[in-house]
């Protein structure tokens, strides 16, 4: 499962999976509760694999980031919970994203980060950021 197909729809807890397209939208699972959901193409979306996070150098894709999250976390759940305080969880960034820019990640998109990867993790659909990588590397070949 490619994050192409994972979203997140404002003003709806969690991630949403890509079900079906319908005329004026499409219809999304929640990987929460897995009650579907018909979404208008006027609702407010963000697919997981068009956002960024900004370092001191560059726009990192999320995809990068969930990488060196599974990578510190050898695959399991974050040792943090997204509900932890501000400190904690700008402490626990840090130590996954050394030069992100403080002044343009917020403690509230660091508590989506770490929500949305246990969610994918605990859904075992991190394998999927390996794939898009070698997908990613052979289009560049």
């Amino acid at each position: 499962m490619s994050l192409d197909k994972i979203l997140s729809i404002s003003g709806k807890p969690g991630l949403y999976q890509i079900v079906a397209q319908t005329r004026n939208g499409f219809v999304a699972e929640s990987l929460i509760d897995k009650k579907k959901v018909a979404v208008n193409i006027h609702n407010n979306i963000s697919v997981l694999s068009e956002i960024a996070v900004y370092t001191l150098t560059e726009e990192l894709p999320l995809r990068e980031v969930f990488k060196k999250i599974k990578d510190k976390e050898n695959g399991q759940p974050t040792s943090i919970s997204h509900k932890d305080s501000k400190d904690t969880l700008e402490e626990y960034f840090f130590s996954v994203l050394s030069d992100y820019d403080e002044d343009r990640v917020y403690a509230s998109d660091i508590k989506k980060i770490i929500q949305w990867y246990n969610l994918l993790q605990q859904h075992d659909m991190l394998s999927a950021l390996d794939e898009e990588e070698a997908a990613v590397t052979e289009e560049e070949e």
